[in-house]
């Protein structure tokens, strides 16, 4: 069945449904979502239940809207405060570390190529550019398992694995472009490589920051009677930073996300409410990207290169990455332990971004861009299903797992960030009560006032004679500490 106007919607919905209810039974088991909204698509496909969907460029359009969202949303969730203990390795493995992995899974496929019982025939070039698409992580599935799982990590990883992963995928766009450019026009050097690799990075990182504080300076400075309409604005935004930085020619992936943090680390208008459409919004391109790459592939292709993309997935994940990890973090000694480098090699997971890549040689009409799409879909299944149903095991298996920080309140209260105070819930216990069993007997801090008494499903407005029980929620309003 071929998608047509009559038929989108209904199909569209159907997808979006089923992918929402298998993601969340994966959520629950440890199962990246990804993994299943791949395979919801793949199901539903020409190989499956007959949906015709074959246009790599809408993928590739698909994908660029999507990642622009994903990458900006991701930039909003990264703290200046967190990541700055981190920053150097982080940035080094985002792009020295991409540039690694490529180099060496590149080597090993040319040279795998050259093997009489291999059925792939591959120049060096393109080996190179098959390896570029599948250079950057996808981490985001990592911490939607450890959520799921109630797990934190030590020694600053989180935040050194959300820059890398969050900042790599300009790395890898860059090697794809440029490598396809190479074999389309084989008259460039090492210079204009080089300084299309400069321009992309400047005009990227430029106007990503400068454009991040356009956007703060209309979010506080434009008033709107309707508050709904800020995020669309954001939206906008969004999308006017890649396509400006592209026609600039700079990289529109690293503009959205140096953009996004600029955003997220300053203080904005209806910030709760832009987080909640970023995070929505986040979600139905993630699934929907998905969903269309799932239903892009043919899985009857895919076996015909399953063995020799076996053998580069495991290269992959057992030294390509780790080498580059190791060689990255090299110059940092004693600062990131063994254990830290080991599991930072092993939360290497191919997601969605390789298989969007793996598009571009497609729609270049790249030699061999067939065979280069087959084999990244099959390795970004490997890995999802090798290491992405393991972190959290070896996690713990190193001792780097810690249980996750609460955050916010049960009562699903928050305050507007130009407020100076921190909201927090205290259980009532008998420990509690045998100092005094009422707000006046409790003896609080300096400037900490009880806001609201939960006793089972009843709300209750407090006053200095209430008489608490044990069990009682107290959500507490105090200044903030200086």
């Amino acid at each position: 069945m071929l998608f047509t106007a009559e038929n989108i919607l209904l199909t569209g919905s159907i997808l979006l449904f089923v992918s929402i209810i298998v993601g969340k039974t994966g959520y629950r088991f440890g199962v990246p979502a990804l993994l299943l909204f791949l395979v919801v698509g793949m199901l539903f496909g020409s190989d499956g239940l007959g949906l015709q969907f074959h246009n790599a460029k809408e993928a590739q359009f698909i994908g660029m809207v999507a990642l622009s969202i994903i990458l900006f949303s991701g930039g909003m969730d990264t703290k200046f405060a967190e990541i700055k203990p981190i920053l150097t390795p982080g940035i080094v493995l985002s792009t020295v570390g991409v540039l690694l992995t490529a180099l060496f899974t590149g080597l090993f496929i040319w040279w795998l190529s050259g093997m009489s019982w291999t059925n792939i025939h591959l120049p060096l070039i393109t080996s190179l550019l098959l390896a570029s698409t599948m250079s950057s992580t996808d981490s985001a599935s990592v911490f939607a398992i450890l959520r799921s799982q109630k797990m934190n990590l030590k020694h600053n990883l989180r935040p050194m694995l959300e820059l890398e992963s969050g900042s790599n995928d300009p790395m890898a766009y860059m090697l794809t472009i440029v490598l396809i450019q190479l074999i389309q026009s084989s008259g460039m050097g090492i210079p204009q490589i080089a300084g299309s690799f400069a321009i992309q990075f400047i005009v990227g990182a430029g106007a990503g920051y400068l454009l991040g504080k356009l956007a703060i300076l209309m979010l506080n400075r434009l008033n709107i009677d309707n508050q709904a309409l800020y995020p669309i604005l954001l939206l906008s935004f969004v999308f006017f930073t890649f396509s400006i930085t592209d026609l600039l020619k700079g990289n529109g992936y690293l503009a959205v996300y140096i953009a996004g943090m600029m955003v997220g680390n300053n203080k904005i208008m209806y910030r709760k409410e832009i987080y909640t459409f970023m995070d929505g919004l986040t979600w139905l391109f993630q699934i929907i990207m998905f969903l269309c790459l799932g239903l892009l592939v043919n899985p009857h292709e895919m076996v015909e290169v399953a063995a020799v993309a076996l053998l580069i997935g495991v290269f992959m994940i057992v030294i390509g990455r780790p080498l580059s990890v190791f060689l990255c973090l090299l110059p940092f000694g004693k600062k990131i332990t063994l254990k830290s480098r080991l599991f930072v090699s092993w939360v290497g997971l191919r997601g969605a971004v390789p298989i969007i890549f793996a598009t571009y040689p497609v729609v270049a009409q790249v030699p061999g861009a067939g065979v280069i799409f087959n084999i990244v879909f099959f390795i970004t299944i490997v890995s999802l299903i090798i290491q992405g149903t393991t972190v959290s095991w070896v996690a713990r298996l190193f001792g780097l797992s810690t249980p996750m920080e609460k955050t916010g309140n049960d009562f699903g209260v928050e305050l507007p960030e130009e407020i100076d105070s921190d909201l927090r819930d205290v259980t009532v216990t008998q420990e509690i009560l045998e100092r005094g069993d009422t707000l006046k007997d409790m003896n609080l801090p300096k400037g900490t006032l009880v806001m609201i008494v939960k006793r089972g499903d009843e709300y209750l407005i407090p006053n200095g004679t209430l008489k608490l029980h044990v069990g009682d929620k107290l959500l507490l309003i105090s200044e903030k500490t200086k």
